[in-house]
C-alpha cells in the first residue's frame, strides 16, 4: 500500500509518498502528480516512508521529471533510503535526478 500526501504553495509542490511504489499504486500517483503539476516550477518528491519502488514508479518520476523541464522547472527529490537509493544507481537515474 502507498501513501500519497501533496503541498502546494504558490509554485512549489511537495509530494510525500510513503510504502511501496509498483505497478497497482502507480497510477494512483500519476494522476495526482497530473492533477497538481498546474502553475508548478519546483517540485520536490519526499520519500522518507518510501520503502520499494518499481519499474513502474521510476516511469512517473522520470515522466515528471521531463514534464517540469519542458516548462523550465525543476524536480528533486529528497529523504532518499539506501535501497532506493541503489535502484537509481542501477538504472542510471542518479545522474538525471536531483537527489537532496
Amino acid at each position: 500500500k502507498m501513501t500519497i500526501e501533496t503541498n502546494k504553495t504558490d509554485e512549489m509542490l511537495t509530494v510525500s509518498i510513503g510504502g511501496r511504489l509498483d505497478t497497482s499504486a502507480a497510477p494512483e500517483l500519476e494522476a495526482v502528480l497530473d492533477d497538481a503539476l498546474d502553475g508548478v516550477t519546483k517540485m520536490v518528491i519526499d520519500m522518507k516512508e518510501l520503502n520499494y519502488i518499481s519499474s513502474a514508479g521510476l516511469r512517473i518520476i522520470l515522466t515528471s521529471l521531463k514534464k517540469m523541464s519542458m516548462c523550465g522547472g525543476t524536480l528533486s527529490v529528497r529523504n532518499v533510503n539506501e535501497d532506493i537509493l541503489d535502484v537509481f544507481e542501477v538504472t542510471g537515474f542518479i545522474d538525471v535526478l536531483n537527489i537532496e
